[in-house]
């Protein structure tokens, strides 16, 4: 795991942060690295100054624009199923509050992270900045395209629901990466996991979800009144 510079102890949230990690434990996340995580990154820069007094309770909150911060449990599970060991190159699509790519900028070498709203990607900016991640870029754009300049990576992490796998982000997943999201079915959403291995990929299964829609080229379409 790469050092980073990040949140205080003398912040005066790390007690907050260490009950979280807890649940975290209770809750069946077993990955010490992705606890450390938790326990290191400062989750209450990440939201709305008002919600702060919640920002280390396990739960979703609203960010503007539609979106949210995912709550941690859900969040916890996403980078136990990457596997990261520490030295992965790795592709977040949907930025939001920059929370999931600052703990994934403390878990990995480098990350690259796409938001397709520009006041989110500026808000995660400042917020990453203020964290002192200094392993992370944010790019304002169409996730479902990925990010070719920066392919192959050995992990990419879709913080969104989509019918299918976006074939982009396929195509610039690494021999023997990860690829992580949300597939929407007839009964609901279930997270899998994509493994590269050659020229195929092997799917696993990993259980129930429920994220935001995937928008873009390869997802669902902008919402009505919006065009970017």
């Amino acid at each position: 795991m790469a050092a980073r510079r990040i949140g205080s102890p003398g912040d005066g949230y790390a007690g907050y942060r260490e009950r979280l990690v807890e649940q975290l434990r209770a809750g069946g996340i077993e990955n010490l690295a992705v606890l450390r995580a938790f326990a290191e990154i400062p989750r209450h820069l990440f939201v709305p100054e008002g919600l702060r007094a919640r920002a280390y309770e396990d739960v979703a909150l609203p960010i503007g624009w539609g979106q949210t911060i995912s709550q941690p449990s859900t969040q916890a599970r996403y980078l136990e199923a990457l596997e990261l060991r520490g030295d992965e190159k790795v592709l977040e699509v949907g930025t939001g509050s920059g929370y999931q790519t600052a703990l994934l900028g403390f878990l990995a070498a480098q990350v690259f992270s796409i938001e397709r709203v520009p006041e989110l990607a500026a808000t995660a900016r400042s917020a990453l900045r203020a964290a002192g991640l200094e392993n992370v870029t944010v790019l304002v754009g169409d996730g479902t395209l990925g990010w070719r300049p920066y392919a192959p990576y050995q992990a990419i992490l879709v913080a969104a629901a989509a019918p299918q796998v976006p074939k982009p982000l396929l195509e610039q997943l690494d021999e023997g990466g990860r690829l992580v999201m949300a597939l929407m079915g007839n009964s609901g959403q279930e997270l899998i996991r994509i493994r590269r291995e050659g020229r195929s990929t092997r799917v696993e299964r990993l259980g129930t979800a429920n994220f935001l829609p995937l928008v873009g080229r390869y997802g669902a379409p902008l919402p009505e009144g919006e065009n970017r």
